[in-house]
């Protein structure tokens, strides 16, 4: 049974003295600032710290009262069997690990989308596959990495329509298929603006989600992974055009650690194959 957590502003109330920030620069802080606001709470019991960082992250960045520039909404897309988008990846510093994904509709039913995912570089070679039981809502699929991770309720990848300011959290309880471990991640997306975007495979008005996410890999010697996320979703392939992720983690022993980046990367679409 899981503990009943806090609200947003129960936790900022008790724990941080009342902060002001531009909502611009809240809404594009990096992965640093977000592990600065986890850090700084030294009166809230470590207990509760990594469980509402995405709570208090919602009160940093404004939660629903961000304010937008105004614009249609992405309405959810219409998937097609032999949708097929290719994106390049990149990730890693100083010497980043680069290859080829590959996302393909396989089929499309009553009991939803099944999406096949290929990975193919100098360091990588995989396949996945990810169920989708809606356009946005996950029930198997990929958080972090190339994990596999079975949902007990769907994820919500995409909370369609995407209009600017909208704001979803949400708490799932999953299965790592890769290390067989149970447990439970908070995901916090807010919806901004829409902006051109260009990339390898052209040049798309698409919409940018900032995602927050908490995952369930805490050790006895660290907090568990935090991840900060940009994402452009483009409705004229369906599909994201570009995202940026970071992710690093804080070991245990005082809240001054710095944070030890595990994620650094760019992927960029590079052809999209709309389904017969």
């Amino acid at each position: 049974m899981r503990i009943a957590q806090p609200t947003a502003s129960e936790l900022f109330a008790k724990a941080y003295p009342i902060m002001v920030v531009s909502q611009e620069a809240a809404f594009n802080a990096p992965l640093h600032d977000i592990d600065c606001a986890f850090r700084s709470a030294p009166m809230m019991p470590a207990c509760s710290r990594w469980l509402s960082l995405i709570s208090v992250l919602a009160l940093v960045i404004g939660c629903a009262t961000l304010p937008f520039e105004g614009g249609p909404a992405a309405p959810a897309p219409t998937y097609r069997v032999g949708d097929r988008w290719v994106y390049q990846v990149s990730d890693g510093f100083r010497a980043p690990a680069t290859w080829v994904e590959t996302h393909e509709v396989v089929s499309v039913g009553p009991a939803g989308i099944t999406v096949r995912v290929t990975q193919r570089g100098d360091r990588i070679d995989t396949v996945r596959t990810e169920e989708w039981s809606a356009p946005g809502l996950v029930t198997t699929g990929a958080l972090y990495d190339n994990e596999t991770r079975r949902f007990a309720m769907p994820l919500q990848r995409y909370n369609f329509p995407l209009a600017p300011g909208r704001v979803w959290n949400q708490w799932v309880d999953n299965v790592n298929e890769s290390t067989h471990r149970e447990g439970a991640i908070n995901r916090y997306v807010v919806v901004g603006g829409w902006q051109k975007i260009s990339t390898p495979a052209g040049t798309f008005d698409a919409i940018q989600l900032r995602v927050i996410m908490h995952l369930d890999d805490g050790e006895f010697w660290r907090w568990p992974t935090t991840c900060a996320d940009r994402v452009w979703y483009a409705p004229e392939v369906r599909a994201f055009v570009r995202a940026d992720r970071e992710a690093g983690y804080v070991e245990r022993g005082g809240h001054d650690l710095p944070s030890i980046r595990t994620q650094h990367a760019l992927i960029e679409l590079r052809a999209f194959t709309p389904g017969a």
